[in-house]
């Protein structure tokens, strides 16, 4: 850890020199938070990217029918209401009067109607389809009333509608087209955007006909200005520098010298996020590739040491996760897991029983922070399998994985926030674009415990696919997230355990 320890020291000395002796105050006389981060979105329409970056913008401009507390997980009104569920399929929602998007335009049914039937229809191509896959359709009942039928009895549809749905205008979006949309979005949320470059730049204002009695309230700070950059090392910069009030996901090396600073605050909060290892089972990359083979996935499993990731690197109380997924969700359960413990001599042993006594190329592309991608390459290389780091931007990495361009991968999955294995699994195992693995059996589980409002039913068929998943060496959980944010001592910022920012309840000290 020493290397990195004087490289984070260097950064921080190299920004502040570049910052003068007194930093500039953070942009509290312009009431503009200036927020600067690395995962660039090359759309900003919510269900064209599925980068924590755009559910986190998303948050900011749209409103959902339902609002999770931050504090509590439970559902409240939002746009919706109140809602019941006469049957098992069937949903009900009341919409709330008097909503207006940021156009000016009536928040009606029809905007539900048709948010909910073009985001669950195959042929839109959204960017998460498990997400919405359950709904069956949508339907009117009143200029303030909608009626959702479900394909299956879905338990985490209520936080699926406060994470993952925002409604579209449905009048607005129609005239401009996809596109045009993801150039000037509009919603119903506390900001409105005022300007997007995509892949460079997000800008925000206060809307002033947000409704009342929001939970969300209207936010204190007038405008916000994300900028997305290309690294870790930049986005410190900015913020060292007072050019940015605001960053996360900083390297958690840095984190004892930031809060030495005057000016900086730091802090940490574990998050629902999990870093993972994607191992090309199916032969996505070619049929005979050396990841085919269980003994080969077995000895990467055995071979990275994931304890001393979470201790060392990730640190704050990182975790490692028995399972596939995050430990509080529903369904998660640990001890169905076949675990592998750090075991170089097994790994060794596990090479030379697949074939390969003098180990093989691999190529482990990566967007997490390059020391955390050099320690999974270096375990590997400790082993025999000669790994080179490719380290790729979040976008294109993802646009590679769905492709079925990776041998492997370092990624990493927060579920949306949603506190259920299904936000989880099978986006990774259903057979989707993501899916590496391309179990039949998995795939069946999958649906099975995703069908059942029967807790038993539902936790004997996710242990079901964690027992085989794991058995089987698929895709390997590294480590839970502890999210490292830094910011202005200006700002009044409070961070919660769903990796979700809320700018709208932030304000100037």
């Amino acid at each position: 850890m020493g290397v990195q320890l004087r490289f984070g020291a260097a950064i921080l000395a190299a920004a502040l020199v570049g910052a003068g002796a007194s930093p500039a105050l953070a942009q509290k006389s312009a009431d503009t938070l200036r927020i600067t981060m690395r995962d660039a979105l090359p759309n900003v329409d919510p269900y064209y990217n599925n980068l924590r970056t755009g559910v986190v913008m998303h948050h900011q401009a749209w409103d959902g029918l339902v609002y999770r507390n931050p504090e509590t997980f439970k559902n409240e009104p939002l746009l919706a209401t109140e809602w019941k569920l006469p049957d098992s399929t069937t949903i009900e929602f009341t919409l709330r009067p008097g909503v207006k998007f940021h156009d000016g335009s009536a928040f009606t049914a029809d905007d539900v109607v048709y948010t909910l039937n073009l985001v669950s229809d195959p042929a839109s191509k959204v960017s998460t389809p498990a997400n919405y896959n359950w709904i069956e359709k949508a339907e009117k009942t009143g200029d303030l009333s909608v009626r959702v039928k479900l394909k299956r009895p879905t338990p985490a549809a209520l936080d699926y509608f406060a994470m993952v749905v925002p409604i579209y205008p449905k009048a607005y979006r129609e005239k401009v087209g996809a596109e045009g949309y993801a150039k000037a979005p509009v919603g119903t949320g506390p900001y409105k955007i005022t300007k997007v470059e995509a892949g460079a730049s997000i800008d925000f204002e206060r809307f002033e006909d947000y409704w009342a009695g929001s939970p969300k309230g209207k936010p204190a700070i007038k405008k916000m200005s994300v900028r997305f950059v290309p690294d870790a090392t930049t986005e410190m910069t900015e913020l060292l520098a007072s050019r940015a009030d605001w960053i996360w996901n900083m390297n958690p090396d840095q984190f004892e010298n930031v809060n030495k600073l005057p000016h900086i605050a730091a802090v940490r909060k574990e998050s629902m996020r999990v870093g993972y290892l994607s191992l090309d089972a199916a032969g996505r990359t070619g049929a005979d590739n050396p990841i085919t083979k269980l003994k080969v996935r077995q000895a990467i499993w055995h071979s990275i040491d994931r304890q001393a990731m979470a201790d060392k690197l990730v640190t704050g109380g990182s975790r490692v996760p028995a399972a596939p997924c995050f430990p509080t969700q529903f369904g998660c359960n640990g001890e169905a897991a076949t675990i592998y413990d750090y075991n170089p001599a097994k790994a060794k042993q596990l090479l030379a029983e697949a074939g390969y006594p003098d180990g093989f190329d691999l190529e482990v592309a990566s967007y997490v922070l390059p020391q955390w991608g050099s320690a999974v390459q270096n375990y590997l290389i400790a082993v025999g399998i000669r790994a080179k780091l490719n380290q790729l931007q979040t976008a294109a990495l993802i646009q590679k994985a769905k492709a079925g361009e990776l041998r492997t991968y370092i990624g990493s999955w927060g579920s949306y926030s949603i506190n259920d294995v299904s936000a989880f699994m099978p986006n990774f195992l259903d057979g989707g674009a993501d899916d590496y693995a391309r179990d039949p059996d998995v795939q069946k589980w999958l649906i099975e415990g995703g069908s059942s409002i029967d807790p038993e039913v539902r936790n004997k068929a996710y242990s079901a696919v964690i027992q085989r998943v794991t058995q089987q060496a698929y895709f390997a959980p590294l480590h839970t997230y502890v999210t490292t944010y830094g910011y202005s001592k200006q700002l009044d910022f409070t961070p919660y355990s769903d990796e979700l920012p809320r700018f709208y309840l932030a304000k100037w000290k």
